[in-house]
């Protein structure tokens, strides 16, 4: 197995494409918003998906698992889920395991490339948290809560655990629904004895990081333009005519996020380029944060 992963807009999938070449490899693909269906052009999809036939190969509960074919290589985990379905690490697991045996079954060489870093871990480490299920239930019942109320249903729960949330955490309504979804079956105590002995063992693991915040910079800004190039407006137009909510988990990320406000005219069309760029720069800065701490990474600066 070769994993690919690190920070935004450093050029993991076609680092990806040229892996698959050498070891009759196939990519899956580890992104926390390009599992979602018609988010192609700013989630960054490397492929034109829209001029390509998804194979679908199986259903899992409600998520599509399939494949493209791109310069004669299998690009797996694109557009599993609706826009307006809820995504987790659990779920991409699920997933992401499925496919690994597909693959290693046919004696392809499965490559693991994205920067969703908390995937990741989890399919690695074997974080316990991967063993709670879904309990759609109270899902259903907690969308209807606001993030305040979301967070006072934490704090009345465990304070102490709701004061280690990080400030992304604490906002995301989705992930403060996980975490009462955790705390609420009863294994909380996994959570203070996960192990850091790998569960998977990549004969590569890389990470691509920028040389420097200029780099990083110019990097995002050039992928920003080059998306907008592409009709990412449009898209986001396209979405929202489709029925879908701007609250609904896939729509309420980087870039999305900024298009809605400009589309709905509470900020300009520069001011959410603006700040498009500064959040993808951040999200890039959080990303090395979080990863470095992983030893097994062997890091190549781009």
């Amino acid at each position: 197995m070769i994993i690919i992963t690190g920070q935004t807009a450093t050029g993991k999938t076609q680092l990806a494409l040229k892996y698959a070449k050498l070891h009759e490899g196939e990519l899956i693909v580890c992104d926390s918003r390009q599992v979602y269906k018609n988010l192609n052009i700013i989630t960054g999809k490397d492929i034109p998906v829209n001029q390509l036939k998804f194979n679908l190969i199986r259903r899992i509960n409600q998520f599509d698992i399939g494949f493209y074919s791109y310069a004669k290589t299998k690009i797996w985990l694109y557009d599993v889920v609706n826009p307006n379905q809820y995504f987790s690490s659990f779920d991409w697991i699920k997933c992401a395991k499925v496919v690994i045996n597909e693959v290693k079954k046919r004696k392809k060489t499965p490559i693991i490339v994205g920067g969703s870093y908390f995937y990741l871990r989890h399919l690695i480490y074997g974080i316990a948290t991967e063993n709670i299920e879904p309990n759609w239930l109270l899902r259903k019942k907690l969308a209807k809560k606001t993030v305040e109320e979301l967070q006072e249903i934490i704090k009345k729960i465990n304070q102490p655990f709701f004061n280690q949330l990080n400030e992304s955490d604490k906002n995301n309504p989705h992930r403060l629904i996980r975490k009462i979804e955790i705390l609420k079956s009863g294994k909380l105590s996994f959570l203070s004895k996960q192990s850091e002995k790998m569960m998977i063992y990549p004969q590569i693991f890389l990470g691509l990081r920028f040389k420097n915040k200029e780099d990083l910079i110019l990097a995002v800004k050039q992928r920003v333009q080059k998306r907008l190039n592409l009709g990412a407006i449009e898209e986001v137009k396209q979405i929202l005519n489709q029925g879908f909510e701007p609250t609904d988990p896939g729509l309420n990320t980087i870039g999305y996020r900024q298009i809605i406000l400009y589309l709905k005219g509470k900020i300009t069309k520069d001011e959410a380029i603006e700040e498009w760029i500064k959040a993808e720069v951040q999200y890039a800065k959080r990303q090395y944060t979080f990863m470095k701490k992983d030893k097994n990474i062997k890091w190549q600066e781009v």
